[in-house]
């Protein structure tokens, strides 16, 4: 049994860098679990623990459903939490025009519930996680950071596939180990 998602791979690029050792050092006093820069996707589905049979099963179908959707591009823009001022949760980076992305997302979800996986029924708010608060002693600190990010355009991502990742989980941190690539070449 593995413990399994659906993603797309984002490749830092110069600005999300910047950005995000801006936003750690100006937060250094805070409880925040940063989520590593090797570590940065776009989660389509999360699978959670599933046996090996179910796992390949999972692999036909991203190699259905992802062969011949086509290779899209969307802009990474803005910033901003899950929950709110007073009990914030997760800092995020979110996506400019996801059109393609919500339609790539639909055809795998629907693929997915077609062969009896279970995954979740809430709205798809595409976003790549950046940090997990714990505890926010000066909020005003990232309030400044929002206000400063909340509409700035990024990073251009260009997606060409879907990674099938098996979550190891550390102490020190997840590991997220591709265990398929599937092509949205037409």
């Amino acid at each position: 049994m593995k413990r399994i998602f659906i993603a797309l791979k984002i490749e830092p690029g110069t600005k999300l860098a910047e950005i995000l050792q801006s936003l750690k050092s100006l937060a250094a006093e805070e409880k925040v679990n940063w989520v590593d820069p090797v570590n940065i996707h776009i989660t389509l589905a999360f699978l959670g623990d599933t046996e090996e049979d179910r796992i390949k099963i999972a692999g036909l179908l991203l190699k259905r459903e992802c062969s011949g959707f086509g290779e899209f591009t969307f802009m990474l823009k803005g910033a901003g939490l899950f929950r709110n001022f007073r009990d914030p949760r997760i800092i995020w980076i979110g996506i400019a025009e996801p059109e393609a992305l919500i339609r790539l997302n639909e055809k795998i979800a629907t693929g997915l519930r077609d062969t009896g996986f279970r995954i979740e029924d809430r709205p798809f708010k595409p976003h790549i996680t950046i940090g997990r608060i714990k505890l926010l002693k000066k909020p005003e600190i990232l309030k400044s950071f929002l206000d400063k990010y909340g509409e700035v355009e990024i990073q251009e991502v260009n997606v060409r596939e879907v990674i099938l990742f098996e979550s190891i989980l550390r102490p020190s941190g997840p590991i997220y180990k591709p265990i398929g690539r599937f092509t949205l070449a037409s």
